[in-house]
C-alpha cells in the first residue's frame, strides 16, 4: 500500500528526484500500470484549465493624489470600477463594458492592458469632504505606477460546464457563445480530463491555501467559488494572485458577440499522488466525464436538457441530436489548457513550485438555490385575450377585412384546416392589399409568426415585442393551436394596475 506525504512529495522537488506527469498521461500511465504501481511511480499530476471565467477581476489601490481624493466613481479605459471599498481602492470585474466602446472592450480587456504593461487612462469623480476636497482626476498610469493589482476571482475553475444548444428559429447570442438556429451547433467549455477538479473530486488536496498555478503566477485557493455545486459535479474555486506577477499569455481579454466582454484565464493545480487513491483518481479521462446539452432557445433558468454526452463525444466535433449530426465547438482553448499543464510540470520539476498543505477541506454538501422572487413576474396567462377569432388561410381578403371590423381587432391568426397556426395578418397587410389588388389571403399573411406560451414570463414577451417591433403575439399551446393573443395594449394596462396597487400599498 502506497502512503506518501506532501512534505515528502516537497522534499523530492527541492532534491530534483520527483516524478511530475500530465493529467493526460496520467490516465495512460493507471491504464497501462494499473493504480497501485502509477501511486508508486508518480509524485505529482499537473492539470490545466484555460477559458473564459466571467466571475474574475482586480483590487487596485492607486495611491493617494495631491490634494486627496475620495473616489466616488473611477474609470479605466472607459471601464467603471467598483469603489465602494476606500478612498482609492476600487475593483474592476472582467465583465463590465466600456462606456464609449461597449460589448468591444470592457474590463476583462483592461487586465490585460493592465498585465501586458500597457498605459490605461484613469479619471475619477468625487464629492469632495474636509480630509478629501478634490473632485475629479484624470491620469494615464501602468501597472508599476499601482500600488496592488490583486486578481481574485469569485467562481473560476469549473469542474465541468454544461454544453449549450438552440431549439429556437433564431440566432441567439450567450455567454456560451454564437448558437444557431434549429439545433445547427452545440457549444461547450471546460479542458475535461485536464480539469483541475475533475482530478480531485473529492477535494482531498484542493482546498483553502492549495497553491496553484494563476495566469503565470503563484496564486492561492481562497476557498470555494460561487454557484459551488458539487453534488452535480459543479463545483467551483474561488483564487487570487498578484497580477503584477503574471503572464498575459495566460490571461486574455475577449468579447462573445451580442452578449458581452470576459476574460479567458489560466488556471493549473498540482494533485499530489499520495496513495493508490489519487492515482486512480487522476486516471480519469473525457470519455468518464459527462454533461448535459441544454437547450437555450427556452429562456428560463431551469433550462431543458436536450441529450446527455461525454466530454470525448463533445471533443470529437459532432454529436446527435435527435437523429441528427451537430457540429460542436469549444468555447475553452485545449491547447493552452496542456499549456498550462505543462508550465507547471517544468516548474515542479525545476524546483520553483513547492505543493502546499489545505488548510481546510472545500465543502461537498453545499446546494446551489435559485434567486428568492418575493415579487414574481406576471405571466403571459395573466394578460392574454382568451376569446381570438381566427381565420382560415384559404380565407380571402375580403372575409379577413370583414373580421377585423366585427371583432375590432388589427391582428388575426391565421390557421389551417387542422387548426394550426401558420401566420398572421394585421389592419395594415389588410389596407396594403386592398390598395394592391391582392385577393388570396395566404398571399398577404406573414408566416414566421413570433409566438409565446401561456407560462411565459411577460417580461420575455415584452423583450420580443421590442426586438421584433411588433404589438401582438399568438399565444399557442403544444400542438400550435392558438390559445389566446397578447398585446402592447393589454401588458401596459396590466403594469398600470400593478403600479397602481402598489402606490395604495406603499410598496
Amino acid at each position: 500500500m502506497v502512503e506518501k506525504s506532501i512534505e515528502e512529495i516537497n522534499e523530492r522537488i527541492r532534491d530534483g528526484s520527483v516524478c511530475v506527469v500530465t493529467a493526460d498521461r496520467m490516465s495512460e500511465i493507471v491504464e497501462e500500470l494499473g493504480a497501485e504501481q502509477a501511486a508508486k511511480e508518480v509524485d505529482v499530476v499537473t492539470t490545466g484549465t484555460f477559458g473564459p471565467m466571467c466571475s474574475s477581476g482586480i483590487f487596485i489601490n492607486f495611491g493617494h493624489a495631491d490634494p486627496p481624493i475620495k473616489m466616488q466613481r473611477v474609470w479605466l479605459n472607459e471601464v467603471e470600477a467598483y469603489t465602494g471599498i476606500a478612498a482609492v481602492d476600487a475593483y474592476l470585474g472582467a465583465t463590465q463594458l466600456s462606456e464609449d466602446r461597449g460589448e468591444e472592450y470592457g474590463g476583462g480587456h483592461v487586465i490585460e492592458d493592465l498585465a501586458s504593461g500597457k498605459q490605461i487612462e484613469m479619471r475619477a469623480t468625487a464629492y469632495g469632504t474636509d480630509c478629501y476636497p478634490r473632485k475629479e482626476i484624470e491620469t494615464t498610469l501602468s501597472i508599476e505606477d499601482l500600488n496592488q493589482v490583486i486578481m481574485v476571482n469569485p467562481r473560476n475553475a469549473s469542474q465541468r460546464y454544461i454544453a449549450a444548444t438552440n431549439s429556437s428559429d433564431r440566432t441567439l447570442y450567450t455567454y456560451m457563445g454564437t448558437l444557431l438556429p434549429n439545433y445547427r451547433n452545440a457549444n461547450y467549455s471546460g479542458a475535461g480530463a485536464l480539469s483541475p477538479l475533475m482530478n480531485d473530486p473529492e477535494f482531498e488536496t484542493i482546498g483553502v491555501g492549495t497553491r496553484i498555478f494563476l495566469s503565470g503566477a503563484k496564486g492561492y485557493v481562497v476557498g470555494m467559488g460561487t454557484q459551488h455545486n458539487p453534488g452535480k459535479n459543479f463545483a467551483t474555486l474561488m483564487v487570487t494572485g498578484d497580477l503584477k506577477e503574471m503572464d498575459p499569455k495566460y490571461l486574455r481579454g475577449a468579447t462573445f458577440f451580442g452578449y458581452g466582454a470576459t476574460l479567458y484565464v489560466g488556471i493549473g493545480i498540482p494533485i499530489p499522488i499520495l496513495n493508490e487513491r489519487m492515482a486512480e483518481k487522476t486516471g480519469i479521462r473525457d470519455g468518464d466525464i459527462k454533461t448535459e446539452v441544454l437547450d437555450y432557445g427556452v429562456c428560463r433558468r431551469e433550462r431543458p436538457t436536450v441529450v446527455e454526452v461525454t466530454y470525448e463525444e463533445l471533443k470529437s466535433g459532432m454529436i446527435e441530436i435527435g437523429g441528427k449530426e451537430v457540429p460542436t465547438s469549444p468555447l475553452s482553448s485545449f491547447f493552452m489548457a496542456d499549456k498550462v499543464a505543462k508550465e507547471l510540470k517544468r516548474e515542479i520539476e525545476r524546483g520553483e513550485f513547492l505543493l502546499s498543505q489545505p488548510v481546510e477541506r472545500l465543502p461537498r454538501d453545499t446546494i446551489l438555490k435559485p434567486m428568492k422572487q418575493t415579487k414574481e413576474l406576471p405571466l403571459v396567462k395573466d394578460v392574454m385575450i382568451r376569446e381570438v377569432e381566427v381565420i382560415r388561410e384559404d380565407a380571402t381578403i375580403a372575409d379577413a377585412a370583414k373580421l377585423i371590423l366585427d371583432t375590432q381587432s388589427t391582428h388575426i391568426p391565421v390557421v389551417a384546416s387542422d387548426g394550426r397556426l401558420v401566420g398572421i395578418v394585421t389592419a395594415w397587410d389588410i389596407s396594403t392589399a386592398v390598395a394592391q389588388r391582392h385577393e388570396g389571403l395566404a398571399e398577404i399573411m406573414t408566416r414566421r409568426v413570433i409566438t409565446a406560451d401561456e407560462d411565459e414570463p411577460l417580461e420575455l414577451v415584452i423583450r420580443k415585442l421590442e426586438r421584433y417591433n411588433i404589438s401582438a403575439l399568438p399565444v399557442i399551446d403544444r400542438s400550435r393551436r392558438v390559445i389566446g393573443l397578447v398585446t402592447s395594449d393589454e401588458i401596459s394596462k396590466l403594469i398600470g394596475k400593478r403600479r397602481r396597487w402598489e402606490w395604495k400599498l406603499g410598496i
